[in-house]
């Protein structure tokens, strides 16, 4: 079974214009980042890329935690990609997580480590990271802590 996904693009110039983005609830204008010479109006690929790779980690490790009955107080993520500039070549190179999570008051060491494996094997369970596999390094780097019982 494949699920098909589709987004419209409008685009109203040249390299410096802008456009907009529809695909589902996603809606937005977008253009070339300030940094990169560019308008800076709206969103561009490499947030929205970083946005994709980070949206599919949380959700995966949210899954992942869930099937291993590991009870979560809160879950936040910060997320930051590098892209390298070399000869007027952009390529994106990297995307670190870092999770943290704050586990239910109650539960031991056992539960903290087992959390940290799995923000670990979240990162490469999740799609986003495999599709892209071999072109962006994509890590973990998560903080596990227990909350205060009441």
């Amino acid at each position: 079974m494949n699920h098909i996904f589709r987004l419209t693009a409008v685009w109203n110039g040249g390299r410096n214009s802008t456009g907009t983005i529809e695909s589902g609830q996603l809606k937005t204008e977008i253009s070339i980042p300030e940094p990169m010479g560019g308008p800076g109006v709206g969103t561009n690929p490499d947030e929205m890329l970083l946005g994709a790779a980070s949206t599919c980690y949380i959700i995966t490790l949210a899954a992942m935690l869930e099937r291993s009955s590991i009870a979560v107080d809160s879950l936040t993520l910060d997320s930051e990609g590098i892209v390298d500039v070399t000869d007027n070549v952009f390529t994106y190179k990297s995307i670190t997580h870092r999770p943290r999570l704050v586990l239910a008051a109650g539960q031991g060491e056992d539960a903290s480590a087992k959390a940290e494996r799995l923000a670990h094997k979240a990162e490469s369970s999740c799609m986003i990271t495999r599709a892209l596999q071999g072109n962006v390094t994509v890590s973990a780097e998560p903080t596990i802590a227990i909350a205060e019982k009441a």
